[in-house]
């Protein structure tokens, strides 16, 4: 199948094309064609799989169908994402595949002036790109109108609600019309998302592309066991002694990225760290600055890293293993991308070997143990428990570092 057998508008098509993009993904071929047709959707499908695409086409095209004059623009279409940078990532491919198009489009959240996005509202604005915090701010500003909303999308709606915006996305619900369209994408079909799904959609079409329990071909994966309170050394000395120039490193808490960048940096590593806690314009400079090697090592929560994207990112290193093991498929698929190949590291204590257990479950196969010549581990030292674990929902959010509510203006 191609794009020209979906039925794009033609000025889609061309914009498509100039992206480089000839054939459609699983979740895009079953997607586009539903919601072209105004069918609600309720897909499960996880980053890397060409989702926004499978919404933000369909979206143009039903919006250019029946385009407004100007002075009469009102929010037709929004889609609502968890964080500031999948919100920017949504915003590019919007503006991409519409460029032909006579749509305007604002990318709405917090941390960052209010009053640029209530001018670009006043002159009017098809498509809003928003997260829920900065949304309901305009709304109760009456700078922002859902009245005449055509189309609703709920981009990575599972990390929407672990980020506790479910009391945020039910008020959002509410200002909307009923008969409108909505797009639910999730990573997985949890139990709160299908609950959500049962009192938002319609009749929807179920997509579920397969779970990605596998990791790419062309990405070598490494565990190095260390002692947990060598891991810094260790890292400084794998950079070093291998010449990497481009590493994503994660963490599980933001305080932990902001001090393991400055031993970074004091090691004389040029690192950045990107969280919740910074300011939009401090995790756009990091993130820029990173992808043009500026910067050598860029120090990530989970929630922080979802908008990186970097084609042919050569090393991303586990500093701790997520408390999740589906979460490590996640990280990893950040390099060996487009074809690339791509290296996976992960410093092991003894504290994480059950994490590790899960994650080579999880993934079906073992991961190779590389020890590294004076930093092998003390074999007295004991166990001790990671902050986070112990199951629940609500630990696994305090794994992301911190109180949930914080990142209701991200």
């Amino acid at each position: 199948m191609t794009f020209d057998q979906l039925g794009l508008d033609a000025s889609i098509l061309q914009a498509v094309k100039n992206e480089g993009y000839t054939a459609p993904t699983p979740i895009q071929a079953q997607a586009i064609p539903a919601a072209m047709e105004g069918r609600d959707i309720l897909a499960a499908a996880q980053t890397g799989t060409g989702k926004t695409a499978g919404f933000t086409l369909p979206m143009l095209h039903r919006l250019a169908e029946t385009s407004k004059k100007p002075e009469s623009r009102k929010i037709r279409a929004l889609v609502l994402t968890p964080t500031r940078e999948l919100a920017h990532q949504v915003s590019d491919s919007v503006r991409a595949y519409g460029k032909n198009l006579r749509l305007r489009s604002a990318v709405i959240y917090g941390g960052v002036g209010i009053e640029p996005q209530k001018r670009a509202l006043r002159q009017g604005v098809d498509i809003a790109i928003a997260t829920p915090g900065r949304l309901l701010d305009l709304v109760r500003q009456r700078a922002l109108d859902l009245s005449e909303l055509e189309i609703l999308v709920l981009d990575e709606a599972d990390r929407m609600l672990d980020m506790g915006f479910i009391h945020d996305i039910r008020t959002i619900i509410d200002l909307a019309p009923k008969n409108r369209q909505t797009m639910l994408f999730s990573a997985t079909f949890s139990p709160e998302i299908k609950r959500l799904a049962s009192g938002l959609l319609q009749d929807p079409v179920t997509i579920e592309v397969a779970r990605q329990q596998t990791t790419a071909a062309n990405v070598t994966h490494k565990v190095h066991p260390v002692d947990r309170h060598r891991k810094q050394e260790l890292l400084v000395h794998l950079i070093e002694d291998h010449g990497w120039k481009q590493v994503l490193v994660f963490t599980r808490t933001k305080r932990g990225a902001d001090k393991l960048s400055r031993h970074l940096q004091q090691a004389g590593i040029r690192s950045d760290a990107i969280h919740g806690d910074k300011s939009q314009n401090a995790r756009a400079k990091a993130l820029k600055a990173f992808k043009h090697r500026r910067v050598q090592v860029l120090v990530a929560t989970d929630v922080a890293a979802r908008g990186i994207d970097i084609a042919d990112l050569p090393h991303v290193v586990n500093y701790e293993l997520p408390n999740v093991a589906e979460d490590y498929v996640h990280r990893i698929g950040r390099t060996g991308r487009a074809g690339n190949k791509g290296e996976a590291h992960s410093l092991v204590c003894v504290d994480e070997k059950q994490l590790l257990r899960n994650i080579e479950r999880f993934i079906k196969k073992p991961i190779d143990t590389h020890h590294t010549e004076g930093f092998e581990p003390d074999p007295s030292i004991r166990p001790e428990p990671i902050p986070g674990m112990g199951g629940g929902r609500n630990k696994r959010r305090s794994g992301n570092g911190g109180n949930r509510r914080s990142y209701s203006r991200r």
